[in-house]
């Protein structure tokens, strides 16, 4: 049997050392394709395309939403950056504005230091290599920790599939076996009411009108083609199911062609039992297709 995975899930790793601190958190909701979202410390932009690769390997749908911080326990590799030119922007702007409003500029060289990107840090090390070596492993971490939740969400969703879908299985054959009877009733009502208005020993009910009237309501009444069609794809639908893989989209297609077949049965009914019976059919599908909205 194939793995069916949830698109709900959650993934962490975290990597500790003496000269570092990695964190990676995963998290995903479902989504009809893959939207991946990437938030992490401006010194491992680079590594955002390799990042996306590493991850679609895993992922193939769901809105997933990766979260990595970063905290660097060793300092020599680093020197502090002043901005020169920035911080002459700055000052331009500022004196524009206490000209134009008639106000003071009072800001001194430590409130300017404060100002975005004035003063900064660098790694002067210049080893994107050496950060990689950090980053793979704890992202790799954590990605199978969310895959291996999603795994177990998965099996959880597709054994209720499954209860639900022999639960369908049930409501069909119901509805087969009621089918009969309510013809039957059609023709012995029909025949009762043209017995007594024809009541009169010189006439007869006509066996043939009976019968052909009886003909035209079983043919609007008639449910075998929709049922053939619902147990075809509840059968399809256990299948895709057994086989696992990357499936939702396509049950939830098959999901839809379900509700389509309820709702032309429910139309059907004739019968206070069968339309019952319709009804619990409809309410089950829709379950089913809320769930199947869950599975990659």
């Amino acid at each position: 049997m194939g793995t069916i995975k949830s698109m709900t899930g959650f993934g962490r790793s975290e990597i500790i050392t003496d000269s570092y601190r990695v964190l990676v958190e995963i998290k995903s909701v479902n989504h009809r394709y893959l939207d991946l979202s990437i938030k992490m410390p401006r010194k491992f932009n680079v590594f955002e395309a390799k990042l996306r690769k590493l991850l679609k390997n895993y992922i193939e749908r769901g809105k997933t939403d990766v979260y990595i911080t970063f905290e660097d326990y060793t300092e020599a590799d680093k020197r502090l950056i002043y901005n020169r030119e920035l911080a002459a922007e700055y000052i331009r702007y500022l004196n524009e504005m206490a000209d134009t409003f008639g106000i003071r500029n009072d800001v001194g060289a430590g409130l300017l230091a404060r100002f975005p990107d004035v003063l900064s840090m660098e790694d002067t090390t210049g080893d994107d290599e050496k950060y990689w070596e950090i980053l793979e492993p704890a992202v790799i971490e954590a990605v199978e920790s969310f895959c291996a939740e999603r795994d177990r969400e998965g099996e959880n969703l597709r054994n209720d599939l499954i209860g639900k879908l022999t639960a369908m299985e049930c409501y069909v054959a119901g509805i087969e076996s009621s089918s009969p009877s309510v013809v039957e009733s059609y023709r012995s009502r029909l025949y009762d009411k043209l017995s007594e208005v024809l009541s009169d020993a010189s006439l007869k009910a006509d066996e043939g009108r009976i019968v052909t009237e009886v003909t035209i309501f079983a043919d609007k009444v008639c449910t075998d083609e929709e049922m053939v069609r619902l147990k075809s794809h509840i059968a399809a639908m256990k299948n895709k199911l057994s086989a696992g893989g990357s499936c939702g989209r396509e049950l939830d297609f098959i999901a839809q062609e379900m509700n389509r077949e309820a709702n032309t049965t429910l139309s059907k009914a004739n019968s206070l039992s069968i339309a019952d019976t319709a009804i619990a059919l409809k309410t089950e599908i829709e379950k089913v297709r809320e769930q199947v909205q869950n599975i990659e």
